[in-house]
């Protein structure tokens, strides 16, 4: 396909999952891309496996903390100086971040979630918008959540952040627009990456049941609608986030259980994602 012919692409958190998924597409589909990861190995790997699909002169790997504005900057400024513009930015980069009972987070933690899923988002908007406006527009794509649409999809900073996201994409998209600069989101729901099962996805079947599609969800699924979202097939779609989760947020969840039986309120701690820092659990078994 040629969809994204001589467009130019970064994909934040693009080394695994989702984004990985989302780099393969955008390069089949005609793109180059610079993918931005923190995890370096993750990040060779993935240029790895495009160059031996036959995408090498398409594809770079940039190490990037997407919570730090100058990392944002220079990653912007890669895809500019490599590729010559930057026509689509998928701000995708995550973690689970902060969970467990709200007495049991820490600020730390509480400012660590923030910073990874809605910080990111402000600064990739900010750079890659200006970018964007010297070649007459763009796209830029953001990962929310379905956590951030309702209770019970996720733990409450998560969610939160989630939350603060869409409202991110919506009120930057009404600003954006006259610069033909669109905003859209997609809101997952449960997808089978390692962000999630943490390279044990039998340990989630409970999770991936509970949506009415009977399909597992992959990252090829967000791939394919992260394609149709910056093509200019979407081009009147702007503002808007898309849910794709196998209809689990039209049937109603509880996804991780209710109340103290919610699986979040069972430990306490971080969870990094793919970043390749380590993961900080606290056990409450012996809290009364």
């Amino acid at each position: 396909m040629t969809r994204l012919a001589g467009k130019v692409a970064i994909v934040t958190g693009g080394a695994s999952g989702m984004g990985r998924a989302t780099v393969m597409r955008f390069l089949a589909d005609g793109a180059k891309v610079v993918v931005a990861d923190l995890n370096e190995a993750n990040g060779a790997e993935t240029v790895s496996v495009a160059k031996a699909n036959g995408h090498g002169e398409q594809v770079a790997f940039v190490r990037c903390d997407v919570a730090r504005e100058e990392d944002v900057v220079g990653l912007v400024a890669d895809a500019e100086k490599r590729f010559g513009r930057l026509d689509i930015a998928y701000l995708n980069a995550g973690v689970g971040g902060a969970f467990g009972p709200i007495a049991e987070t820490s600020v730390e933690d509480w400012d660590y979630t923030f910073a990874v899923l809605t910080r990111s988002v402000f600064l990739g908007m900010k750079h890659a918008s200006q970018a964007m406006k010297k070649h007459g527009g763009g796209v830029i794509l953001v990962t929310a959540s379905i956590a951030g649409m309702v209770g019970g999809g996720g733990s409450h900073a998560y969610s939160a952040a989630k939350a603060a996201v869409i409202s991110l994409i919506e009120n930057v998209a009404a600003e954006l627009g006259g610069d033909r600069i669109r905003v859209v989101g997609i809101a997952p729901g449960v997808i089978s990456t390692p962000l999630v099962h943490r390279g044990r996805p039998e340990k989630y079947e409970k999770q991936f049941s509970h949506q009415p599609w009977p399909d597992r969800g992959e990252p090829e699924v967000i791939a394919d609608v992260a394609s149709f979202l910056v093509s200019d097939e979407a081009r009147f779609i702007t503002g808007e986030t898309i849910k794709v989760d196998g209809g689990l947020l039209a049937q109603g969840i509880a996804l991780w259980g209710t109340g103290r039986d919610n699986t979040f309120m069972k430990s306490a701690g971080v969870n990094r994602g793919t970043t390749g820092e380590a993961m900080v659990v606290r056990n409450l078994r012996d809290k009364p």
